[in-house]
């Protein structure tokens, strides 16, 4: 039997993996007629195994996702929706967070729009991607609050180095000019380098004129728009499909 000594030298060089692994039976079992070399490696994959479950459970709990248990293996591919399985695949990789590129979603209330964010928000989390879901109105409002109280600039400084921002609920609401400047600071420090995913029930032809400041809008959509990928969902409300069935 392994001594406690062993498991508690273990605990304090954070080898927890290892230490699970050696203490449950099943695996003892498994590895006990394997040569020493195996049984390291399976050791150390235990604590490799270990430490990727723990830093998606903390990415996981970062984003705030609010739908926690969207995943992309759970998309409804009814072909009425509009979304494409070459599109969604090509998400599923990862590149777009990579080359910092931005995911537009547009569509009617209740057509999947916040579901889909959260699902690729989860599998940004999966790929080792730092996440943060806000709705697009509560977060400039907690802007301009931070103005107030001198945050503004740290808090800047947070979210630009977020792989991944998710602003759901975007242009649900008329826009005031201290929002419009504010929502300029966020995407610019963001351009180029990390990504924002985006959803809306606007189409993007009709953002520009939401802006209501012809200079402010084109600074905006230059950011948001240029190398982004875009879809417009259809089809009826998810959720009355739901309540029917």
């Amino acid at each position: 039997m392994l001594n406690e000594h062993t498991l508690h030298q273990l605990r304090t060089l954070r080898l927890d993996g290892m230490a699970a692994a050696l203490t449950d039976p099943a695996n003892q079992i498994a590895a006990a007629e394997l040569p020493f070399e195996q049984r390291l490696a399976l050791l150390v994959q235990r604590e490799v195994d270990w430490r990727d479950g723990k830093r998606l459970e903390r990415l996981l709990k970062a984003a705030r996702l609010k739908v926690s248990s969207a995943c992309l293996e759970d998309i409804d591919w009814r072909s009425n929706r509009g979304l494409s399985r070459e599109v969604i695949g090509s998400l599923a990789s990862g590149d777009w967070l990579r080359h910092g590129h931005n995911v537009l979603l547009t569509g009617a209330t209740g057509c999947g729009k916040t579901w889909l964010a959260c699902a690729l928000g989860q599998q940004a989390a999966r790929l080792g991607f730092s996440v943060l879901y806000a709705r697009a109105p509560r977060l400039l409002e907690e802007l301009h609050v931070a103005h107030g109280d001198g945050s503004f600039a740290r808090r800047l400084a947070q979210l630009a180095r977020l792989d991944l921002l998710i602003l759901d609920d975007f242009a649900i609401a008329p826009i005031a000019a201290h929002e419009r400047n504010d929502l300029l600071e966020l995407l610019d420090d963001r351009v180029g380098g990390r990504s924002t995913l985006i959803t809306s029930q606007l189409p993007v032809t009709a953002w520009h004129a939401w802006l209501d400041e012809p200079t402010l809008a084109d600074a905006i959509l230059d950011r948001i728009v240029h190398g982004s990928h875009k879809m417009a969902l259809k089809g009826e409300s998810m959720r009355k499909l739901a309540n029917a069935a």
